[in-house]
């Protein structure tokens, strides 16, 4: 019985044993399997993250409303002219660098630099290599460069993402535009005032710029400073009646894509934030006045007027004279008369032409889309302020102002608010109303005449089938206490007369008389070589002539509102 037990027991461990046996070898292939399926995961894993990081500059640009908007906090809104064109628009881009810490095999990963940048510098990039812990290879690097260079695997080789703030028509709305510093923010223009709203918002700010008016305005501006050799110029074109500014140019400009510090105060935003006694430009504002106050008429005379006369120890003179004794009050405005201009001012008072003045923003602080905007100072006007006021000289204002101003005397006397933004003109009509019924028509019909007819001072300006009207200025700049001999030339025009739309203010600061410039009359046949006076009737006037030329058409097909 025992040995028979002892075969049982033997049987059922050989059983055993037979099948452990069997069952280990199930396991090995199992594992086999799983081993060889487990690489291949790791491998597909490792591919489907190379594809991720590879996408990733496009696939950190999502679509929100259509619009590509980088996940970033750097993002920033675009910034269009009222055509759609970019002036400033948001990318993202790629920086390369090289940790020199955990190059491996410098020699290779010079060899696989060069073939993929076979223009580099590749001596001064071994120095680097040696000397520095870390440098950059390659910044705003292209697609292609991109996948080739992170295909090598070297771990030194370090990516660095970047939004980067383009800016397409360089120079052309620099001032308007502005610029933002490395962080992002907006240190100047529009990038400083709108920086919050360009930050958060999802779509383009649309300005009411339009980039070809720009283009033009500012290609002449360019032209003719050299020609009059002038230090700058300054240039605003505005609707009158809603305050739409479709072109704004201060000269020198700048190019915003190269972030400079600009230190030099003759790169100031000479329309927003130079202030400056305008001269004769102001002239209209007291015609304007006295009529608004019922004073005098178009026709009210004015005999026996001096050449000079003297305000305390200052002797005030007629720039001209040939200018005759005896003229009406629309004369006196059409031959731009000092003496004139006092005594229309004398019958209006001190405080009533500084609180009309004040009234149609000429001296009142102005509230702009652009911070930089030179605060008004606050002139106490005595007798002898009153006198100089009258004709434009001892007080300062900006071209902005002069052009707000302007589009309240030719606009049927209504305030309105210039603005940059094309969302602020939804409801930008036409405010209150400044000036009686009937004033604002007999100022244009003035303004007209100094330039159609043979006594007034801007007949170079005179351009057939554009109805000009306007005002010049020229003004000795003050210095030390004094005024020196360089000038400040503004002509100050409205067109067409007949019903005004558009106010142009330009500004020469400094110019010089150009001996060979031939000019061409507009008045009668033939010319004249060479700047007979360094006045803004031989300067500003000029250039405004030929920019109105060059713009008129476009702005009589596409701005020109029909009543």
């Amino acid at each position: 019985m025992e040995k028979s037990r002892s075969k049982i027991i033997i049987e059922d461990y050989k059983s055993n044993f037979t099948y452990k046996k069997n069952e280990t070898n199930l396991d090995i292939q199992f594992n086999r399997v799983a081993f060889i399926f487990f690489v291949f995961f790791i491998i597909y894993i490792i591919y489907i993250i190379h594809l991720v990081h590879l996408g990733s500059r496009k696939s950190k640009i999502d679509k929100i409303d259509n619009i590509p908007v980088i996940d970033n906090k750097l993002y920033r809104a675009d910034i269009t002219d009222i055509n759609g064109n970019y002036l400033a628009k948001t990318v993202s881009s790629i920086d390369i660098g090289i940790k020199t810490s955990d190059v491996i095999d410098k020699k290779k990963l010079l060899l696989s630099l060069n073939i993929i940048f076979p223009n580099k510098d590749f001596v001064e990039i071994k120095k680097k290599l040696n000397q520095k812990k870390y440098f950059y290879l390659e910044k705003k690097i292209s697609e292609e460069n991109y996948e080739k260079i992170m295909k090598l695997g070297d771990k030194s080789i370090k990516s660095e993402e970047r939004v980067l703030r383009l800016y397409p028509q360089k120079n052309l709305f620099s001032h308007i535009i502005g610029q933002i510093d490395d962080d992002n923010n907006g240190i100047s223009g529009l990038e400083k005032s709108f920086n919050e709203t360009l930050r958060k918002s999802k779509k383009p700010v649309k300005l009411t710029v339009d980039k070809d008016i720009q283009f033009l305005i500012r290609k002449e501006l360019i032209k003719y400073q050299e020609i009059f050799r002038s230090k700058g110029s300054a240039a605003i074109l505005m609707n009158v009646n809603n305050g739409n500014i479709l072109s704004l140019i201060s000269l020198p400009d700048f190019n915003p894509n190269e972030r400079q510090n600009i230190t030099n105060v003759n790169f100031i935003n000479r329309v927003t934030k130079g202030t400056y006694e305008l001269g004769s430009v102001f002239k209209p504002f007291t015609f304007a006045s006295a009529l608004n106050e019922d004073l005098i008429e178009p026709e009210t005379e004015f005999l026996d007027l001096p050449k000079s006369i003297r305000c305390d120890k200052h002797r005030i003179g007629e720039y001209d004279n040939k200018i005759p004794s005896d003229l009406t009050a629309e004369q006196i405005l059409i031959r731009s008369g000092n003496i004139g201009s006092v005594r229309i001012g004398q019958k209006i008072g001190s405080e009533k032409h500084k609180s009309f003045l004040e009234k149609v923003g000429v001296l009142s602080q102005i509230d702009f889309d652009i911070e930089e905007v030179a605060p008004q100072k606050n002139y106490n006007f005595g007798k002898c302020k009153l006198a100089t006021a009258s004709f434009g000289h001892g007080v300062a204002t900006t071209i902005l102002q002069l052009a707000k101003g302007y589009a309240v005397l030719s606009n049927g006397g209504f305030d309105i608010k210039p603005t940059l933004i094309v969302e602020n003109t939804k409801n930008n009509k036409k405010g209150n109303r400044l000036l009686n019924k009937g004033v604002s028509e007999q100022v244009v019909t003035a303004l007209r005449k100094i330039v159609n007819t043979e006594e007034g001072t801007a007949k170079f300006a005179n351009v057939p089938n554009y109805e000009i009207g306007g005002k010049t200025g020229t003004a000795d700049q003050p210095k030390d206490g004094n005024y020196s001999e360089a000038k400040i030339n503004t002509f100050a025009s409205i067109f067409p007369t007949s019903n005004p739309q558009f106010v142009f203010v330009l500004m020469l600061d400094t110019p010089q008389k150009a001996k060979d410039y031939y000019y061409k009359y507009r008045h009668r046949k033939g010319g004249w070589k060479g700047t007979l006076y360094n006045t803004a009737g031989w300067t500003s006037v000029e250039v405004t002539g030929k920019i109105i030329d060059k713009i008129g058409p476009i702005l009589a097909t596409k701005y020109i509102e029909i009543n």
